[in-house]
Parts: structure tokens; C-alpha cells; sequence
């Protein structure tokens, strides 16, 4: 859904409400859709990934981080994802802990999911389960391949840092704690260079680093303003 999400906020630059990104979506078809029903299934899909509500500060953290880097967008779409859909969750860690150049079957991922929703799904969900995720995980850089896929790193960049933070903080982590999450697992950033981007992101206002000896203490009052909600 990268080039969808992509293409509904960069038509919506400035915070709106969800009730009108679903008229953007269904009434104005700003995502150029050639049915009605495909419309309201790219809204779902939309909502299901991101939220599209700036109540839920996962969405309104992503909105505010987005157009600072356009390069940081497919991981920012992968860490909401990650944080939202239980299905891109459970094939995480196949992904993750795949060495780089190492094949990356769709297979694969069906099994990680079969492994968390046991009998869940028929064959044909699960094989349509694992082409989606092998497309995300492409789309997000941690894969690389048209018919066969392997495993590359992704690139990280100063806002995916500071939105995998923040979602480790709405977690209950904090300090050193919050580079150990899942989702600064997402970034495959060496845990040195995750502190200079997180460096680089207080400079630019994004979250609030200070380091001093063995102690590491991070806030965020920009992203977490006025807001509690995490959906």
C-alpha cells in the first residue's frame, strides 16, 4: 500500500480528518481507482496499515514525520504496518533474521504466519498472505528480486529512527531499552549508528536525545503532544 499512502498525503499535505480522507478515497477517487469496490477496499486496506486518524498517535507520529524525507517513507509505512497488521507482524523475524543474500520465498512467509495463526486460513489465503508480504518487504527494502527475492538491508534514515522510538515508547520502554524493540530490529541499523541518527533527529527537533556516561534518556514532545491513544 506504499504508493497509495504515498499518493493520499501527498494530495493532503496539511491534517484532515478521517471522515474526509475516506471522501478523498471513495467520493474524489484521488487514488485513481477504476471501481467503486476497489476504492473502498483500498480505504480498509489504508485504514487497517495506518489508521488514517490523527486521534491515534501511530498515524499522526508517521503524518508528522513524512514529507521531512521522502527516502525514509517505505520504512515509515513498514514500521506503522509492523506496529498495526498482526499478519505483517508474525512474518517479521523469518525476514529479520534471514541473512543478507539469502532467498526469501513466499513459502516462507506463509509458514511464519501459519506458526502464529494456526489453521487460521485456507491454502489460498495463506498463498495470497505470503505474496503480499513478500511485496511489503520489498517495497519497504529488506528484500530485493522480482521472481525470486533475497534478503538485502534496508536503509534507515533519521525519521524512520525517530518513529521507531516513538513506537517502542508508546510500548512502555524507555532509555537504552527503546533500540532494542522490534522496531529498531525493522531499521537493520547497527546499534551505534541508530544513536548518530538519533542525534541527527533531536537536531532536527523530531525527538529529544541526551547521553551522558551509561545512561541514555529520550523524549518526544513533539510527537506525543496533546495525544494518548494507540491503536
Amino acid at each position: 500500500m506504499l504508493e497509495d499512502l504515498r499518493d493520499l498525503l501527498s494530495s493532503y499535505p496539511d491534517s484532515i480528518s478521517y471522515d474526509a480522507y475516506r471522501t478523498a478515497i471513495i467520493d474524489e477517487n484521488v487514488l485513481q481507482k477504476r471501481t467503486r469496490s476497489s476504492r473502498v477496499r483500498g480505504l480498509r486496506q489504508l485504514r487497517e496499515l495506518y489508521a488514517l486518524d490523527h486521534n491515534v498517535l501511530v498515524f499522526r507520529a508517521l503524518r508528522d514525520l513524512w514529507a521531512a524525507d521522502q527516502d525514509a517513507q517505505p520504512l515509515l509505512a513498514m514500521l506503522s504496518a509492523t506496529a498495526r497488521d498482526p499478519i505483517v507482524r508474525a512474518s517479521a523475524e523469518t525476514v529479520l533474521t534471514m541473512p543478507v543474500g539469502d532467498l526469501v520465498t513466499t513459502k516462507m512467509l506463509e509458514k511464519a504466519v501459519e506458526t502464529v495463526f494456526p489453521e487460521r486460513y485456507s491454502s489460498g489465503v495463506r498463498a495470497r498472505i505470503g505474496r503480499n508480504l513478500a511485496s511489503s518487504w520489498q517495497q519497504s527494502g529488506h528484500l530485493k528480486g522480482k521472481l525470486h527475492k533475497v534478503r538485502v538491508h534496508a536503509v534507515s534514515r533519521p525519521t524512520s529512527v525517530a518513529y521507531a522510538l516513538f513506537l517502542g515508547h508508546l510500548c512502555g520502554e524507555r532509555g537504552d531499552q527503546l533500540f532494542t524493540t522490534l522496531w529498531c530490529q525493522l531499521l537493520d541499523t547497527p546499534l551505534h549508528l541508530l544513536h548518530e541518527l538519533a542525534i541527527v533527529a533531536s537536531r532536527n527537533g523530531w525527538i529529544e536525545y541526551r547521553h551522558a556516561g551509561n545512561v541514555t534518556d529520550i523524549t518526544f514532545r513533539y510527537l506525543e503532544r496533546a495525544g494518548d491513544n494507540l491503536v
